[in-house]
């Protein structure tokens, strides 16, 4: 088998690391990578598309996966990379603003929930709602387990009432149709979680409640706006929502990380992921 000098040295992170490892070290690296090579090029072709109904995976599909992947699904995007090494992040400024860690850190998830937010804004909802949809899930780039929970205390030293809880019983919700207001199963949740998952007792429990509550609709509405398909046409700029977030996001003036928060820490993880401790 011939060998990309070049795409081999780029897959250990380079020619500085290459300097700095011992030959053993390179005979390793030299055979995992051509066993990688040999195990992609001898893949089986992808199948073409499935005639009648789709086959969803079951839980116990899924969970055999577990030991085949080199990350977790859970970890944060900040901190793994989809393809390839992760790269070095711009510095953020001194005073951070949420506008900044939408350009800076945000980057995985920030086309999804301007979608959303531009979905909710256009069918009518409230600007706590629409908040909401602006930030329910950007949390996901620092953890995804039970992001909504994770994403309602960051955001809540700073949003509406409302808007946090909105953002923590979305996670929820999401796992219950709600035909009447408008939200069905989404077809995506079926290859996530597989096609007989059941949501672990807690979450059912906070559903029960959350459909008793009086602001039920506030995180429903989170999920209507919620886009499980993306439409990868639609453009939307941050800058709709700018007069938004200076009316109802409480900026720090110390920039967000540095206001001695009881979540300050998470926004300095989302700042400075590479921090070894």
């Amino acid at each position: 088998m011939s060998i990309d000098r070049r795409a081999f040295i780029a897959s250990i992170g380079g020619s500085a690391v290459l300097a700095t490892m011992a030959p053993s070290q390179k005979a390793d690296a030299l055979e995992a990578y051509l066993q990688k090579t040999l195990n992609e090029a001898t893949a089986p072709a992808p199948a073409g598309p499935a005639e009648g109904p789709q086959k969803y995976p079951t839980v116990a599909e899924l969970e055999a996966q577990i030991e085949r992947a080199p990350t977790r699904r859970g970890v944060g995007n900040l901190f793994v990379a989809r393809k390839g090494n992760v790269h070095r992040l711009a510095p953020m400024p001194a005073k951070p603003t949420l506008i900044d860690f939408f350009r800076l850190r945000f980057m995985a998830t920030s086309n999804h929930v301007l979608q959303s937010a531009n979905r909710a804004m256009k069918n009518g909802m409230s600007e706590e709602i629409v908040l909401a949809c602006l930030l329910h899930d950007v949390v996901q780039e620092l953890i995804k387990v039970d992001h909504g929970w994770w994403g309602a205390q960051l955001f809540e030293p700073y949003v509406p009432q409302k808007t946090a809880f909105a953002i923590r019983y979305h996670q929820a919700l999401r796992f219950y149709a709600d035909p009447a207001n408008g939200y069905e199963y989404p077809a995506m949740y079926l290859r996530i979680f597989g096609e007989d998952y059941k949501p672990e007792p807690y979450i059912e429990a906070t559903y029960r409640m959350v459909r008793r509550h009086k602001w039920y609709i506030a995180p429903r509405m989170v999920t209507v706006n919620d886009l499980y398909a993306f439409d990868p046409n639609v453009h939307v700029d941050l800058q709709q929502f700018t007069d938004l977030i200076g009316r109802r996001f409480k900026q720090p003036k110390e920039g967000l990380g540095f206001d001695s928060s009881p979540v300050a820490h998470m926004w300095r993880s989302l700042m400075r992921p590479d921090a070894p401790l």
